[in-house]
Order: structure tokens, then sequence, then C-alpha cells
């Protein structure tokens, strides 16, 4: 968001739309994309860090629609500990499904009525500036119909990455393992994908968390652990900033591991 801004003040523009339009005509410049930006549970994050996800929270909500960046917060526990008055202050629009009890209506929409809701997407929808809430129908979307657009799009397209902010999460990453110690050497901790991965770097001379998940279709947050498991059995180097990462074995040495047994392996090189 706040790359967005400078960008914006460098080139004497206010929001995106006026940007883009400077962009249309400008080979140089790169249109910018709209970003939505979505925590599926906001309890779960309110439990670990509170503090901090309020204040992201209220930030997002203050500054990034001007720069293209919407927020979509969604929680099944719509308690005043959850959606604290700061987060209710800044998102002006709500959506409540059914719920429990009307104390869980008025958290939300500020009034009951959300707990005589049907369910099945039957919801109330409460717009900025509305003196009442909205009953809408929502689409009401199964499991098996979820999975059948995730498979066509994974299918019908490329991931695309962005390097840099990948190098970033990896760069804490490492952090964070450096203050908490090293895992320890037993093959039980390691995930199941390591042997695979590692047949991938070694393939492909280099290794980075990019490189995971577009190979072996991964989430970030499991490609990072396994590439920390790679280092810890240095079958990779360390960190180096945005530069894929050195592979310090070969396919001999890959057999042997494995063969050996990887809990070996890794309690040897300790």
């Amino acid at each position: 968001m706040e790359k967005r801004y400078q960008l914006f003040a460098q080139h004497n523009v206010r929001d995106i739309k006026s940007y883009n339009r400077l962009a249309a005509g400008d080979e140089e410049l790169e249109k910018l994309p709209y970003i939505a930006i979505v925590i599926d549970e906001l309890a779960d994050l309110m439990m670990v860090c509170g503090k901090e996800v309020e204040d992201y929270i209220c930030r997002i909500a203050q500054k990034a629609r001007a720069a293209g960046m919407h927020l979509i917060v969604a929680t099944q526990r719509p308690s005043v500990d959850v959606i604290t008055g700061l987060i209710k202050a800044n998102i002006p629009s709500r959506i409540a499904f059914a719920v429990s009890s009307q104390v869980d209506s008025r958290t939300i929409l500020d009034g009951a009525g959300a707990e005589k809701l049907l369910g099945m997407g039957d919801m109330l929808f409460m717009p900025v500036g509305a003196n009442k809430p909205l009953r809408i129908q929502g689409t009401y979307v199964k499991d098996a119909e979820i999975l059948s657009v995730i498979n066509y799009v994974k299918q019908s397209g490329d991931a695309q990455y962005d390097e840099t902010m990948i190098a970033d999460m990896e760069k804490l990453t490492s952090e964070e393992k450096g203050k908490g110690g090293g895992a320890g050497g037993d093959s039980s901790d390691y995930d199941p994908m390591l042997q695979t991965a590692i047949e991938t770097v070694i393939e492909a001379n280099m290794a980075s968390t990019s490189l995971l998940q577009r190979k072996l279709k991964l989430g970030y947050a499991r490609a990072a652990r396994i590439m920390d498991s790679m280092e810890e059995l240095h079958v990779i180097g360390p960190y180096e900033g945005s530069k894929p990462r050195a592979v310090l074995i070969g396919r001999q040495q890959f057999i042997e591991m494995f063969t050996n047994g990887v809990g070996q392996a890794g309690s040897e090189e300790e």
C-alpha cells in the first residue's frame, strides 16, 4: 500500500484510477491491478496477535481503497473481542449470515435480525450510509463446486509469484528460525514431499520457494517449511536475499541420504 502511494506521489496522481489512466498513455508505466485482501477467519489471528492485527486492519481500511486494495474480513465468532470497536468503525459495510443469538447480530450490524435468518446463503447486508440492512439471498456454493473451480484455475493457467515479496518472507522466516533454534533430526518431523522437493532442486540446480510452489503445486507456507528442512539438512545454502539458493549436494549424495534415512543424514551433519 505504501509503495503504491509513493508511486502516486512520483507521478502526481491521487489514486489508482488516475494512475492507470496515466499508464495507458505511457509505454514505460505498467497498470496496477486491484487487490482483494481476504481474511478467512479473523478470530484465529486475533488470538495470536490481536493488537497488531487490529492496527493493520484499520490502516488498510482507512487508506487502501484509493490505492486499489480492498479488504474482506470474515469470522464465525462475531464476539466483541474479535470484532473490536476500532475494526467496526473502520469497516462500515457489513454482511451477517445466520447467527445463534441476538447479541451476535448486534455485534455485526448494531441491531437484531441475523438470529432469525434461515442459513444457506440467507443474509443481511448493511451498506455504507444505509439506515437498515437489506435482506439478500446469497449464492450457496457447495464444496464440490469450489473444488471444481479451483481445479479449472490450476489447469488453465500458470502461477505467478512476486519474487521480492517471497524473498522478504523467506528472510523473516530465517530470522525467526534463528531466534527459536534448530529443529530435531528425526525423519518423522519432515514433510512427506521433502524427497520430491530435493529431487526438484537438484534437477534445477537452484532452490527457491517459488520453484517448489510452481513445480510441486504447493502453498507458500508448506514450500517455505520444506526450504527450511533442506537448509537444515545442508541440501541447500543459506538465504541470500532475492537470489535463488545454491544446491550443495548432487544426485549420488541424495541417493545416499535417503538410503541411510533422512534423520541419520541430518544428525551426521550436526
